[in-house]
């Protein structure tokens, strides 16, 4: 093993001592009642099988057989689940088959931020992965289930359906994605045209069709940005199918992909042959291994949030410092938009995650020997899955990159350490996404533009105040002054401002996510603004130095001074209501800070 990913594993390790054995207690406190079904009275187990066919309520009865619950994301206006609405069926065909059951235990919400980006549904978005968590809960309360498939894919579903499955570790969960869309309209084509219309070169007419060329069909958006960084993270955690994550909605693969989580989690129930619950799978090197599949993929930075979360669940703490420790020596090993041109369809065809994953094992940036869905090594996951004579097999993935400018070896890296650093000084901790910045945009210093509300950034831009080196600083975006929304509607206009020969960056207690691109952007800012963050003592024209290289976010500003300032605070409630806001004023009362997961569950124990 590298010897820091080991350091880093111990220190996590040793850091959870006292959760972990709670969590882990937890769970074969569980386990050891045995099938949950076998302990429900007789009104209860009827009115859990009433709608069932005869035989499998005769199935059910025995409780010899494992019944799976299917925990179900669909909906048919994300375009990334919409082919969920046949999967059901699937699988209870596929359960029949092994002499199982298979039940749809509940739906949980699944919003799209492409849909909401720019608007007060956005301010509900990051909230939207605890209502899934505890949706989850509800539903797998009904005690009738021996496994668990989860069919989500996007930004908050997955982590929600994660974190509310670990509060049933003692049951073995996979995860079941659908694959992205076909490639249309190019990433970078997209957003030149989001640039030119910012600018006033295009209409709006032109814009809306350069966008439906983008997002055209089924399956997830083909960047590499918080949905399919879940799907490449789910395969470092062994929590899919091997292989299954960049398959498409449409290829017969991916309906058999379906029949073999159901036939797998048969068999890795209590009451089958490979128990293999899941709090035995998500531990200390499960979450490490997860966090250098992020690094070495330029991966989403909204999971510098999530994957907090998620291992605080499964009663492991881990913190920005090791994410950082880890980005240090963790090889960039793929240039996928927007940390390159390529798309996720480019990217599966040059090698995609079997191949790095193969990479990092065989460089010793990964735990191999970890307990998965799959068995008890990570090597599963460097085969690729393939139909032969209309059977699922699966093959080691090549030797040789298919396309060395889209994913590359250890050994020649496209950059020695990984995407995601983190940001110290005297304005907060936080963190840069770098993988796609160039060099030469790496360390900034500049005036502070100060903005408390997204929405002031463009009427700025417009009257061409933002012609200059800036910094704009955009504060009061943070989960408890508005859920943290992403900021992608100020991307364009940056863009262009970087493209005129400006220095410009952001600074933001909010957030930016997957599509984090060429502009240097210090987010998660925390402490945030609303609870006294320094954020709030920076003033119009304040010289900042946002460095990249060093790690450093400061604000150049005398000490004395510096530390004399008050807070600002802001006067308007328009995050409080409107939109549903309303129904979340508790969930932004009680969410903790970024680098804690941002998360109302604070109470773990």
């Amino acid at each position: 093993m590298n010897p820091t990913v080991e350091q880093v594993t111990q220190r996590i390790i040793k850091r959870s001592t006292g959760t972990r054995q709670a969590y882990i207690d937890r769970c074969l406190a569980m386990s050891e009642i045995g099938p949950q079904r076998g302990t429900l009275g007789c009104s209860n187990l009827a009115h859990g099988f009433a709608a069932c066919s005869s035989d499998d309520k005769k199935t059910m009865r025995l409780e010899n057989s494992p019944n799976i619950g299917i925990i179900n994301a669909y909906n048919d206006m994300l375009s990334a689940h919409e082919p969920f609405a046949k999967y059901p069926d699937i699988i209870k065909k596929a359960a029949h088959q092994m002499g199982c059951t298979a039940q749809v235990a509940g739906g949980v919400p699944a919003m799209c931020d492409g849909v909401t980006q720019g608007t007060a549904g956005m301010e509900l978005s990051l909230f939207s992965r605890d209502v899934i968590a505890t949706a989850t809960a509800v539903a797998l309360s009904h005690n009738m289930f021996d496994s668990i498939l989860c069919l989500g894919v996007c930004d908050k579903i997955v982590p929600g359906l994660l974190i509310g499955s670990l509060s049933f570790g003692h049951l073995p969960l996979i995860m079941v994605p659908a694959g992205p869309m076909q490639s249309g309209l190019s990433n970078s084509d997209k957003a030149k045209v989001r640039q030119q219309f910012a600018a006033g070169e295009v209409d709006e007419k032109e814009l809306l069709l350069a966008e439906s060329k983008a997002y055209h069909s089924a399956g997830t958006c083909t960047f590499y940005g918080t949905a399919n960084s879940n799907q490449m993270l789910m395969e470092a955690m062994g929590l899919h199918v091997p292989g299954s994550a960049f398959v498409h909605p449409t290829e017969q693969l991916r309906d058999n992909l379906v029949i073999a989580a159901t036939e797998r989690a048969c068999k890795i129930s209590h009451l089958g042959s490979k128990y293999t619950p899941l709090y035995k799978v998500v531990d200390e090197r499960c979450i490490v291994n997860a966090l250098v599949a992020l690094m070495a993929t330029g991966g989403s930075t909204n999971h510098t949030i999530h994957w907090v979360a998620i291992a605080r669940a499964a009663g492991i703490i881990i913190d920005w410092q090791d994410y950082a420790d880890l980005s240090s020596v963790t090889p960039l090993l793929t240039r996928v938009y927007p940390n390159g041109s390529a798309d996720v369809n480019h990217f599966h065809q040059a090698g995609g995650s079997e191949f790095v994953i193969r990479e990092l094992l065989d460089g010793g940036y990964m735990h191999r020997d970890v307990l998965t869905v799959w068995g008890e090594t990570l090597d599963h996951y460097h085969a690729r899955p393939t139909m032969e004579n209309d059977k699922l097999t699966w093959k080691p993935i090549n030797q040789h990159s298919a396309d060395p400018a889209v994913v590359t070896t250890t050994d020649k890296p496209f950059q020695a350490d990984g995407g995601i650093r983190l940001l110290t000084g005297n304005i907060g901790r936080s963190v840069v996404k770098v993988s796609a910045v160039a060099e030469e945009h790496r360390v900034i210093e500049a005036p502070a533009m100060v903005f408390d509300d997204q929405l002031d950034l463009k009427p700025a831009f417009d009257k061409g105040l933002m012609n200059k080196d800036l910094i704009a600083v955009v504060r009061f975006q943070g989960p408890q002054a508005s859920g943290m929304p992403e900021l992608h509607k100020m991307t364009p206009f940056l863009g262009i401002l970087q493209d005129k020969g400006f220095k410009v960056a952001l600074v933001t207690d909010g957030r930016m996510s997957g599509a984090s691109g060429k502009v240097p952007a210090a987010i998660h800012l925390t402490p945030e603004a609303v609870c006294g963050g320094n954020i709030a003592k920076i003033r119009d024209g304040d010289i900042l130095r946002l460095d990249a290289n060093t790690g450093e976010l400061l604000a150049l500003v005398q000490n004395d001074e510096w530390q004399a300032r008050e807070v600002e605070v802001r006067q308007s409630q328009n995050h409080q209501a409107g939109t549903g806001r309303e129904l979340f004023g508790f969930m932004r009362n009680q969410v903790c800070g970024a680098e804690q997961g941002a998360t109302v569950f604070q109470d773990w124990d």
